[in-house]
């Protein structure tokens, strides 16, 4: 007895294997050195870039301000595209994400497909998706507005269908236990529970929207980034920086309102 309360003291007492954070640590750190190997980076010429930087901010400063009248119809219609784009993102993306969850249809036939679908839609950018979305329908926002869509599902989608699959499953036990279908299955006991989370989603997409419409007029989306890419153009960086102080109060203004909006949902 004593004996193997020795032992059992001696195993207790022997500190924890350091080998695998040892090993892990060397190969990220492997991993970065090889990346920055194979596309050149260097220190030497970050540092000689430091100046051309501040030579940039300096003319950015002081921003246009008299240039914000001219640039509040494209802010405006910017956030128009990212409440149409989002809200439709995320009503297909709703039963997309209730399709792909495994817990609410175990059929591999089913969630597979799915999530290569959501994969997919996640692989492109939103950029290329406007780029698309520009030579069939032309220039303007309804392109903007299709691009933040798809980017929209890929987001909420990924995300909601995590949550469907954390939920507690004794209300889908009880429900399956007295004879209810799928149907009745998923909004009676698969809604109630992930509701907020959606909403707390889409809200979060919608700030993520804000920022990629601002710059979807750079491939002739609509919206403030046709304004970015002409001031640009043009180095007429005052205006420039009036454009971003903009975005940059538009942005700050919505995250707000969403963040307060989820915290009352939580």
């Amino acid at each position: 007895m004593k004996e193997a309360q020795l032992k059992q003291s001696a195993e207790m007492s022997v500190p924890p294997r350091k080998l695998k954070p040892i090993l892990t640590t060397l190969l990220v750190t492997t991993a970065i050195f090889w990346s920055g190997w194979q596309i050149e980076f260097s220190f030497t010429e970050l540092v000689r870039g430091f100046p051309n930087m501040w030579d940039l901010i300096v003319q950015l400063v002081p921003p246009n301000w008299d240039y914000l009248s001219v640039i509040t119809t494209p802010i405006l219609e910017t956030i128009r595209m990212a409440v149409i784009g989002t809200t439709l993102g995320g009503l297909i993306a709703f039963p997309l994400s209730i399709i792909a969850a495994r817990n609410v249809f175990q059929s591999a036939w089913i969630t597979v497909p799915a999530r290569f679908v959501l994969n997919l839609i996640r692989t492109i950018p939103e950029l290329l998706l406007a780029a698309l979305f520009v030579a069939v329908f032309g220039i303007g926002s309804i392109p903007g507005i299709f691009a933040l869509m798809l980017f929209s599902i890929g987001i909420i989608a990924k995300l909601f269908y995590e949550a469907v699959e954390a939920i507690d499953p004794g209300p889908l036990e009880a429900m399956t236990a007295v004879g209810a279908n799928k149907i009745k299955w998923i909004f009676y006991g698969v809604v109630p529970q992930v509701m907020a989370s959606f909403m707390s989603f889409f809200l979060y997409t919608f700030e993520i929207n804000i920022r990629a419409a601002a710059v979807l007029g750079l491939v002739g989306a609509g919206g403030i980034g046709l304004y970015y890419e002409q001031t640009l153009g043009f180095l007429d960086y005052g205006k420039t920086a009036s454009i971003i102080m903009y975005t940059l109060a538009v942005v700050l203004i919505i995250d707000y309102l969403s963040t307060r909006i989820r915290e009352k949902l939580a």
